[in-house]
């Protein structure tokens, strides 16, 4: 029994020794943090608010405006005592903060918490982009090789479909039998008849389809020429060969499509998003993987006016110069394209705090220390800045770095940012 007693009061002494620790600890910590928010890098007061120790102590002798609670700041109250919603005093406002509009920091503490200001400059801002696409045949650059008149193949060259040949190129023999007699007729009225209808029988040869380099070479050689050689009109590559030796052929009968290699277009995707800034004139600078530190300077020719659905792009045509016919069709390339500049206000990127609704920027006070959100309608984004279409006018100093803790105040001072609507960034 004498046991059970000892172990009773033993066990109530340790209780009340743990009760009389974390009393200590307690009022330890207490202490501790009074004199955290008492001296901030030595400097006496808050950091940043909208009220100062002087008025927290009830011994600011400016008249409040109304009293609210931080936690929520659209509430007001038109006495102090305590927040029907939180176990806190309500907090003045002073017409001095009303009429700011804006957080108040102390300009002592602005190196020290990181505070920095950006100008909102007005500069010229090139409209470049970048696009992948693959390079293909200029469709414009083709010549289209047919039969004048109706005849029989008697040599075909030595050509297939992907050859590529020089302009003037000799393709096809072709034997003409109705030119055979028009030629003979030529010559005979030539040799005995007049001037006059001489002219008219030549005449009547070009009328056949007789190019004029044949017709010349009956005049020169004196004798019919029936079989004709049929050249390649252009320089490129030969897409089609429908003709063989031994084929008859009748007249206007296609006999090869050949397509030019002096330019080559690259077709580029580009997101919907940039449409505005592909316009055709444009220069353009191709880079390819076969041809590593070379660049290719072209222009786009024209902006395709259909988007893809799948991929919502736009295709950009771009034609480049291929004098040395490096440039295969089906290669791949990246290509900057470059616009005319224009100028806009721009602003650092780091300086616009997102909402997923709206962009807002903290603008500097006309007081050292005093910020004002304010919401601004933002353009493209060019580098590591943003063009700024309403909301700022350039000269003003916006917060580029610190802005969140600027902005966690301001929330719960229940200050509204202005709207750009209001302020039109004059042109």
């Amino acid at each position: 029994m004498n046991t059970l007693t000892f172990n009773r009061r033993t066990l109530l002494a340790a209780a009340l020794l743990g009760a009389l620790i974390a009393g200590l600890a307690g009022y330890g910590l207490a202490l501790w943090r009074q004199s955290v928010t008492a001296d901030v890098n030595g400097l006496a007061g808050p950091i940043v608010g909208t009220v100062d120790m002087a008025s927290a102590n009830g011994l600011d002798s400016r008249k409040p405006l109304y009293w609210y609670d931080p936690m929520k700041p659209d509430a007001r109250f038109d006495k102090p005592g305590k927040s029907p919603f939180m176990d806190m005093d309500l907090v003045p406002r002073y017409a001095e903060d009303a009429t700011a509009g804006g957080v108040k920091i102390d300009p002592r503490l602005t190196q020290s918490l990181g505070f920095r200001l950006a100008s909102v400059t007005r500069e010229v801002v090139a409209s470049s982009f970048d696009a992948v696409g693959t390079l293909g045949l200029n469709e414009r650059d083709v010549a289209i090789v047919q039969s004048r008149a109706a005849g029989f193949v008697e040599k075909v060259y030595a050509r297939a479909p992907g050859d590529v040949v020089l302009a003037g190129a000799p393709l096809v023999d072709l034997l003409v039998p109705e030119w055979a007699g028009a030629q003979q007729e030529f010559l005979a009225v030539r040799a005995y008849a007049e001037d006059t209808l001489a002219a008219a029988a030549r005449q009547r040869l070009l009328l056949l389809g007789m190019p004029e380099m044949l017709v010349r070479e009956v005049e020169r050689s004196g004798r019919a020429q029936p079989v004709m050689t049929i050249t390649s009109p252009i320089g490129g590559v030969i897409q089609e060969l429908m003709v063989r030796s031994g084929m008859s052929l009748g007249a206007g009968m296609t006999l090869a499509r050949i397509n030019g290699l002096a330019t080559v277009w690259l077709e580029v995707a580009v997101p919907e998003v940039q449409a505005a800034l592909a316009n055709p004139g444009s220069s353009v600078k191709a880079r390819f993987a076969a041809y590593p530190g070379e660049v290719f300077e072209g222009r786009v020719k024209a902006v395709l006016p259909e988007t893809v659905r799948e991929t919502r792009t736009l295709r950009l045509r771009i034609e480049l110069p291929n004098p040395a016919g490096k440039l295969k069709a089906g290669l791949y390339a990246t290509a900057t394209i470059v616009g005319a500049g224009e100028a806009a206000l721009v602003v650092p990127s780091e300086a616009v705090i997102r909402t997923g609704q709206r962009a807002v920027v903290f603008v500097a006070g006309e007081k050292p220390g005093q910020f004002s959100p304010v919401t601004v309608e933002l353009g493209r984004e060019v580098g590591d800045k943003l063009v700024v279409i309403k909301g700022l006018t350039a000269g003003q100093q916006v917060v580029a770095s610190g802005q969140f803790l600027i902005d966690s105040e301001a929330s719960m001072a229940g200050m509204v940012a202005r709207s750009a609507a209001s302020q039109e960034t004059p042109k």
